[in-house]
């Protein structure tokens, strides 16, 4: 993430700043709304089982383009299936990690896991995918340039405007070819459609041209991935809940006529069923679903909801709680390779804990790891879909050709292949020691990634070289090398436990998580749709943004068409 004084800002859904008054009582109410309504978490630095704060929240949602949102909404089923396949691709999850796991530890153990059940072959060949795949916009996009935009317009000698109104409007345009119609009104139709577009770029295409000429960038974007969390992806409710809280908000201050710009979130739902569907194809109406839980859950909101969910909905299918240690303890396998813990089968197995080194204190968490994955449960994630998750996989990925490997169409490579930034290797070889270089030369253009999930490892522009200058060349490869995404700001209300009353105005900048469901084995896939969203907002200064880890808020997208329109009132 990166701001300047020439960053651009997208415009606030209502006028800010809000009346001193007004704003006390809407955010005391606000904090009140997001306890009672489950947006909250268990203190880190108070922490007892017995009290909740809220989490932290945005106090009115940020803006959002909506094309980019549907977009990437979109896009998630290709996603889920390309990690899918790649998940099922054993050479090329050998060969990718095959530098990696010399010189990092935790993957190199979970890499030994997959080894050992590969060799034995996988008792249970179905795997639960709950995917959330995170992005940020980028003020920077060259399809934004004002060439690029003209072009689109039928000008400057690129495309004709009729193609540019198929590609907008394609679906019309095939249908009524299709018909055979070949009416003068439907033809007028058009016309006057493709002569509005033109009108649309070339103002952009101008707007852009002056904007670019001040040297500002559009706050209108494009989306970039940041990355693909395969394991533990959390705000299946907490997604759900800031909506709730935002929804409250506005209506309290006069603008309920701004709801319908924010979009239907059935995150939890969406999760939950998935974790049902896999139950169903277990076929043991007394199987449990377990969740792999941390020792102490600080996100335990988001957590229980969950449960409650599938209980609530479900109330045939009972859930389970234990940590991996417990399940050390407790669990064993059963003549046919069940898993039991104590008498109960376990169906489902869901990780909300499992990711990173601190989770296993010993030998026995990695021997209830691997208990787990050789059993007949279903796992989310399992061991492949975990090492798939790696940010050394996702950098793989991001190469020439390698989506033709697990992409068959050509529009679909194309349109996955558009979202990824720029990702570098640091292995020991020509490639990654030319990374190494320009990281040194120009650390402010990147961010450096280990294979880490849970937030707060990565370093960031000015540090990046002394942090590379401490690793020796084996050690780099454990590391994978991203360019820095330079987003919109966006300005509002930041509300925290123990904040600043009233809030103050800040500069922010959101992170959008996309969810996905996919169930399958190595042959077929019989479940696969996208499943809500979350939003994370951080200030503009800030590196990380994490809620859980405290350093982002809760929020969600407020849809608008264009950052040329006026601010509403």
């Amino acid at each position: 993430m990166s701001s300047d004084a020439n960053t651009p800002v997208l415009r606030n859904c209502i006028r800010l700043p809000l009346a001193e008054d007004e704003l006390l009582e809407v955010t005391a109410k606000a904090k009140d709304y997001a306890i009672m309504h489950g947006a909250a978490m268990r203190s880190k630095t108070a922490f007892s089982p017995d009290s909740l704060n809220f989490a932290p929240f945005v106090l009115v949602p940020s803006s959002f383009p909506r094309k980019e949102f549907e977009k990437a909404v979109a896009l998630q089923p290709i996603i889920n299936r390309l990690m899918h396949n790649v998940a099922h691709d054993e050479e090329f999850i050998t060969t990718t990690l095959a530098e990696t796991i010399k010189v990092d530890e935790f993957t190199a153990n979970l890499f030994n896991i997959y080894r050992k059940v590969l060799a034995h072959g996988f008792t249970q060949k179905t795997s639960l995918g709950m995917l959330r795949s995170d992005l940020m916009l980028e003020s920077g996009c060259p399809e934004l340039s004002p060439r690029v935009l003209r072009t689109a317009a039928g000008e400057d000698g690129g495309q004709d405007a009729g193609t540019a109104v198929g590609q907008r409007a394609g679906v019309v345009v095939a249908v009524g070819a299709a018909a055979g119609t070949g009416s003068k009104e439907k033809e007028l139709q058009q016309e006057q459609e493709q002569k509005q577009h033109r009108e649309v770029q070339l103002g952009r295409a101008t707007k852009e041209r002056e904007r670019r000429a001040n040297g500002v960038h559009s706050a209108y974007c494009c989306w970039k991935q940041v990355e693909i969390n395969t394991i533990a992806s959390g705000f299946g409710h907490l997604g759900p809940a800031s909506k709730t809280i935002q929804r409250f908000v506005l209506s309290e201050l006069g603008h309920a006529d701004k709801l319908h710009n924010m979009p239907d979130n059935n995150a939890l739902a969406g999760l939950c069923d998935g974790m049902v569907k896999a139950w169903d194809i277990y076929a043991k109406p007394k199987a449990v679903i377990l969740f792999i839980i941390e020792d102490v859950s600080y996100n335990i909101c988001d957590q229980r909801f969950h449960e409650f969910y599938i209980r609530e909905t479900y109330p045939h299918i009972k859930v389970l709680r234990r940590t991996l240690t417990e399940v050390h303890r407790e669990g064993k396998l059963g003549q046919s390779k069940e898993l039991l813990l104590g008498s109960q089968e376990v169906a489902v197995i869901y990780f909300r804990a499992g990711y990173e080194p601190g989770h296993y204190h010993s030998q026995a968490e990695w021997d209830a790891r691997y208990l787990m994955e050789t059993s007949l449960a279903i796992k989310c994630p399992s061991i492949h879909y975990h090492l798939a998750g790696t940010k050394k996989v996702q950098q793989a990925l991001a190469q020439p050709a390698v989506l033709e490997r697990f992409i068959n169409d050509p529009e679909e490579i194309k349109a996955v292949g558009k979202i990824f930034t720029g990702l570098y290797s640091l292995d020991d070889n020509e490639a990654g020691n030319a990374s190494y270089e320009m990281a040194l030369r120009t650390p402010e253009r990147f961010v450096l990634k280990p294979q880490r999930e849970g937030g707060g490892n990565n370093v960031y522009g000015v540090d990046i070289p002394d942090a590379l200058k401490r690793m020796s060349r084996v050690e780099r490869s454990a590391w994978i090398l991203m360019d820095l995404i330079h987003p919109p700001l966006t300005k509002g209300y930041m509300v925290r436990p123990g904040g600043d009353m009233p809030p103050q105005i800040v500069d922010m900048v959101s992170e959008l998580g996309i969810f996905g469901v996919v169930i399958g084995d190595a042959e077929h896939i019989v479940h696969n749709y996208q499943a809500g969203h979350m939003l994370r907002t951080k200030l503009s200064t800030a590196n990380e943004g994490g809620v859980a880890a405290g350093l982002g808020a809760l929020d969600s997208p407020y849809l608008i068409d264009s950052d040329d329109e006026d601010e509403q009132k």
